[in-house]
């Protein structure tokens, strides 16, 4: 994780948690810290094993469900709902982005799409002011229409 993001991260659940009096525990930051270093998108079986195995730290099931809430609250964190499945996201420094999905074996792959985002910035909406957003594209992945080619000509013969 970068330095001024890390900082940036903490600085912004310290204040939370002073103005909210709520106590700033160990196990926060510590799943602050893990889920930032976290490459892409996450379930919350992995950061629970990231957490112990990696940082020696476990947690149990219902601290990482309650911590990801708030981080959400924050807007430290996003929730992607990927095919029946949750997986999260660290989006500090990156709120918006676009995702294929594959509807065959549920691959998800960040994809850079400058005139979305172009066009997005550019919306004017009426008593609504635009925090980021999220697209998910979906289709077959190439790995998947090579095997359904296969399957096909096997087919066919």
């Amino acid at each position: 994780m970068k330095k001024n993001v890390k900082d940036s991260v903490r600085q912004i659940l310290t204040n939370y948690l002073d103005l909210n009096n709520h106590r700033k525990t160990p196990e926060r930051y510590a799943i602050l810290e893990a889920v930032y270093n976290m490459d892409g998108h996450f379930t919350l079986e992995e950061l629970g094993e990231k957490l112990s195995g990696e940082y020696n730290f476990p947690v149990s099931r219902a601290t990482l469900y309650n911590t990801l809430k708030l981080f959400l609250e924050l807007r430290l964190v996003i929730r992607h709902r990927f095919q029946g499945a949750t997986r999260y996201e660290a989006c500090y420094d990156d709120n918006s982005h676009s995702h294929q999905v594959c509807t065959m074996c549920g691959k998800v792959t960040e994809v850079k799409t400058p005139e979305v985002t172009e066009m997005i910035n550019s919306l004017h909406l009426k008593r609504f002011r635009k925090d980021g957003y999220a697209l998910y594209i979906y289709g077959i992945c190439s790995t998947c229409q090579a095997k359904l080619t296969r399957q096909h000509k096997q087919q066919n013969k």
